[in-house]
């Protein structure tokens, strides 16, 4: 008997568990347009309530890993691995982390998104070098892994192709926060990358989808339970997001802080989060014995200026004027340059991420509308963080004004993302959990 969605939706809605040959004939049959989106958007909804079984997991990771190309890099000596964030503000790691890994001796070909919501998009910081192409060929992808071991590059619509249109019909209905779509949608997409270790970005907090620290550890379980079924190696950070990460937010801002890490400078919060994720790459790729001993060596990788060297091969590969990136201020700036004043003195004792994040939309480092064109000199400095002495009067932050229209209200958002106290506060831990 042949299948039908009407009959795949009635077994959802009614708590069943579908066959893995189902949940693939359904993946492929919406991805060649003869399951229309009313149909999908019902499975969708069935799924969001009834929620799936990690055998159901798994088959619609693979399902969807399967509905387009692949990134073959079978022909490329080395261990290949990934890394992947859930998303935050400020988030830096990648442009610091893919070359350190490179330098490690590892191979990365990373696909990276644009901004989304509150949170920035790797691609829009890389695009803010002049130049700099991220939308490469699946050949082109190869090659650049081959020769320099590091490449990031924008999603492909020949890659997973299934992702991206279950994801536009879930922003749509509603259907996003579900465990086993969100993870469909992370490990799809790292199946497809190629990787044989991907270590995972599991962001908690103000600035992060996951709020609580119990839904973050939560979706790591399943994405690394799930991931290893799949038959590659994964393991997680659970990672504080609850104020941003380093010390800007925007996009050619934010290259200009991973130069700094790169040669040795920089946030330290910035620079421990990427080594702490680096470090569980290194070990879980078999490359090194021990966190400790990861860490040490990735330490030497930027000393030496190695790190440094790989990144600056992969923007010249890619396209990307090399001059910008060894002299920052050539980096696209901002037209007008805004101070956000302290209220009071004291301690900053908190620093809310969300607010960050939607103030630099507003001043033109994200989008509003889809297809928006960003300003890759907007975003926000954050002179003052969590721990900091405030004087009143003085500046907390510094908004880099693309939209001037929308100025004074980044500017109260930045404002009121700053809580002042009396008193200096104990600051949380950044690396919250590992799940292996």
């Amino acid at each position: 008997m042949a299948m039908r969605a009407v009959d795949l939706i009635e077994v959802k809605r009614d708590g069943g568990e579908l066959a893995p040959s189902e949940i693939g004939w359904l993946v492929a049959e919406y991805v060649a347009e003869r399951v229309p989106d009313y149909q999908m958007s019902a499975f969708l909804m069935a799924v969001y309530f009834r929620g799936m079984s990690e055998a159901e997991t798994v088959a619609l990771t693979q399902a969807m890993a399967d509905s387009g190309e692949r990134i073959d890099l079978s022909a490329v000596p080395g261990i290949k691995v990934d890394k992947h964030s859930t998303g935050g503000v400020g988030d830096t790691v990648t442009l610091v982390l893919v070359p350190l890994m490179a330098a490690a001796g590892l191979v990365v070909a990373k696909l990276s998104g644009r901004s989304l919501g509150h949170t920035g998009g790797t691609i829009d910081k890389l695009e803010a070098i002049p130049g700099l192409r991220t939308e490469l060929t699946l050949d082109e992808i190869r090659r650049q892994a081959e020769r320099i071991g590091a490449v990031v590059a924008d999603h492909t619509a020949d890659v997973v192709p299934a992702d991206r249109l279950l994801y536009e019909l879930r922003d749509v209905t509603a259907t996003v926060p579900s465990l086993p779509l969100i993870a469909g949608s992370v490990l799809s997409k790292k199946l497809a990358g190629g990787a044989d270790a991907i270590v995972l970005d599991v962001k908690c907090g103000d600035g992060a989808f996951m709020r609580e620290e119990k839904q973050a550890r939560q979706l790591a379980e399943t994405l690394v339970r799930v991931g290893n079924k799949l038959g590659k190696k994964f393991s997680a950070l659970i990672t504080a997001m609850d104020e941003p990460l380093g010390t800007m937010a925007g996009n050619a801002l934010e290259v200009k802080q991973a130069i700094d890490v790169l040669h040795g400078e920089g946030p330290a919060d910035l620079a421990e989060v990427t080594l702490a994720l680096g470090a569980e790459l290194l070990v879980l790729a078999g490359e090194a014995p021990s966190s400790d001993a990861a860490r040490a060596r990735l330490q030497d990788l930027i000393t030496s200026g190695k790190a440094w060297g790989v990144f600056r091969d992969l923007v010249s590969a890619q396209g990307g004027d090399v001059r910008a990136i060894e002299e920052p201020d050539r980096l696209p700036t901002a037209k007008q340059v805004i101070d956000v004043p302290a209220p009071a003195s004291g301690y900053v004792e908190r620093l809310r991420a969300h607010p960050i994040g939607v103030a630099c939309g507003l001043l033109g480092a994200g989008r509003e509308v889809k297809g928006q064109a960003v300003d890759p000199g907007a975003g926000v400095e954050l002179l003052a963080k969590v721990g900091a002495e405030a004087a009143k009067g003085q500046p907390l932050a510094r908004l880099h004004v693309g939209r001037a229209e929308r100025a004074d209200e980044a500017a109260k958002l930045v404002a009121d993302a700053y809580t002042i106290s009396r008193t200096r506060p104990r600051r949380r831990p950044l690396i919250l959990s590992h799940v292996r």
